[in-house]
């Protein structure tokens, strides 16, 4: 039976949730004021600081995940610090070299699951002694990680200690925070508490784009729209920006943890369905990413239908690749995330 392309790329590839978009469509003729000054950034700023606990935090909002991680690091770093950061990191592998174009250098440590530790962190100042090296300073972790895996609550606290110990910030890349927060282990609050900084994402859970930067250490707070704006990062219709966050946070972050509860849910019925079919997993993910292997000849079989990411040859004829869940029409329409579990692999294996 025919259906729907299936799009497992990633969880940007579709627009924003209609209610975001409604939104937008409301307030589109409204005269705001531009730069984020507008009451609807303003009023978000204000609700995400009651809803994390921290009435004297800054948030701001950037278009994109890269930019949002370029302006913060490079804010919060003197010119001979580092960023520390597994080396499967988005900062050391995705962002074209953003952090090391303003002079920041990224050390990268191989961590098999994608998650630093603090052993890690030790192991990367050891071996950066004195003037002659570049001094780390900032801690980056992603949550979820680049390979779908999650930081569990203690094991942030763990960092949080070795940070606060070696003097270290601890920065934390919330481009899919919304899978982590929706498998109930961690909760919003925790993060804003354990961290100096990190950002909410949107672009990959419900916004058309978007993403909500939240600067909890007092310390690294001054002048930081001077800097947004130096680095082109300060949109002019920002309101774009607040409206859509405003609509994913009412009622406590109802619709933002929504969103990231089906992303889960449909990678779980995924998850199951190929297991079943003893499809090779490279990592153990919880979250809305799955890393299988499968044989060159299925997948070959499979892309009239279906997209995914690429990652590497694994060897046997078998090819990695990434599946990514989202709130998404054409699983709908393929009836159910089983069902397309049921296609993709019976159908070609």
């Amino acid at each position: 039976e025919a259906f729907a392309m299936i799009r497992f790329t990633s969880d940007y590839c579709e627009g924003a949730h209609p209610t975001l978009l409604a939104a937008l469509a409301d307030t589109n003729l409204e005269g705001n004021p531009g730069y984020g000054t507008d009451d609807h950034c303003q009023a978000t700023a204000r609700m995400l600081c009651r809803l994390i606990g921290q009435p004297d935090a800054q948030v701001h909002f950037l278009t994109g995940g890269t930019q949002t991680n370029q302006t913060a690091i490079a804010a919060f770093l003197r010119p001979h610090e580092a960023a520390i950061c597994a080396a499967s990191g988005h900062i050391n592998v995705h962002e074209t070299g953003a952090i090391e174009a303003t002079g920041h250098k990224c050390l990268a440590i191989y961590c098999p699951d994608g998650k630093l530790t603090p052993g890690a962190v030790q192991a990367v100042l050891d071996a950066h002694t004195d003037e002659h090296m570049v001094k780390p300073k900032l801690v980056y972790i992603s949550q979820t990680t680049e390979v779908g895996t999650v930081y569990s609550l203690e094991e942030l606290r763990a960092l949080r200690r070795i940070c606060d110990e070696k003097g270290l910030y601890l920065y934390l890349d919330g481009a899919r925070l919304a899978s982590a927060l929706a498998l109930g282990s961690i909760s919003l609050t925790a993060v804003a508490s354990l961290t100096d900084a990190f950002y909410i994402g949107g672009t990959k859970n419900g916004a058309l784009f978007g993403e909500a930067l939240v600067i909890c250490n007092p310390a690294l707070q001054p002048d930081f729209r001077y800097l947004i704006k130096q680095r082109g990062g300060m949109l002019a219709k920002g309101w774009l920006l607040g409206v859509q966050f405003e609509k994913l946070f009412e009622n406590g972050g109802a619709l933002y943890l929504e969103l990231g509860r089906h992303a889960n849910e449909a990678a779980a019925r995924l998850r199951e369905g190929l297991k079943a079919r003893d499809v090779l997993f490279d990592m153990d993910s919880p979250s809305n990413q799955l890393f299988v292997q499968l044989p060159e000849s299925v997948l070959e079989g499979l892309q009239p239908d279906f997209t995914w990411t690429d990652m590497k040859p694994a060897g046997s004829g078998r090819r990695s690749i990434r599946l990514v869940t989202r709130r998404s029409r054409a699983a709908r329409k393929a009836s159910t995330c089983s069902g397309v579990v049921a296609q993709l692999v019976t159908r070609r294996m």
